[in-house]
């Protein structure tokens, strides 16, 4: 399983390096791009990028100049929480990611409808495993927390008591916590 494992990884990490070579990017900046794309309001944050990639704040300050400085993404400050910066991917920083490995991987592995399931919950469980050895937080999918509350006028984070778009909870959060019986 191992040599399996470091191969997909090795795939992986050349396919970003082609796609950020081909837009005059490093491949952290790709990866963050997609980052951005999947993140939801509470992860859309410079801090949850440095955690999830296990990254410094400093590599993220950086890489977020540069993205700026491209026009792939903006900084928009929060209306409730002073300080506090939201990124938001531009129409060119959506385009770089149309054509990424990102997009061909998708279309590959929904192809393989009958396994995709089983596919993705065996890969949840070596991720699961990869995270807890490393001490990193899980990030997970908003509707799938222990703190998401479905109510008869929409959804709620339990956690924060803040109304929850649709869009919002289909993205992945910081905040995720496993529900109970779950595996995190």
């Amino acid at each position: 399983m191992t040599p399996l494992l470091e191969r997909l990884g090795a795939l992986v990490h050349q396919s970003v390096r082609d796609d950020a070579a081909r837009h005059g990017l490093l491949p952290i900046h790709v990866l963050v791009l997609g980052y951005l794309a999947r993140a939801n309001r509470y992860s859309d944050l410079p801090i949850a990028i440095a955690e999830y990639f296990g990254i410094t704040r400093g590599t993220v300050s950086q890489s977020l100049a540069v993205l700026e400085g491209k026009g792939l993404l903006v900084k928009e400050p929060d209306e409730r929480h002073g300080r506090r910066i939201h990124l938001r991917m531009t129409r060119a920083g959506r385009a770089v990611l149309n054509d990424s490995w990102t997009q061909r991987i998708e279309q590959e592995l929904t192809s393989l409808a009958p396994g995709a399931a089983a596919l993705e919950e065996s890969l949840h469980g070596v991720l699961v495993t990869l995270q807890r050895l490393n001490g990193r937080r899980p990030f997970g999918v908003c509707s799938q927390c222990a703190h998401f509350l479905r109510e008869p006028r929409g959804a709620r984070c339990g956690l924060t008591g803040e109304a929850l778009a649709t869009e919002q909870t289909l993205k992945i959060c910081r905040e995720w916590t496993a529900a109970a019986g779950e595996a995190a």
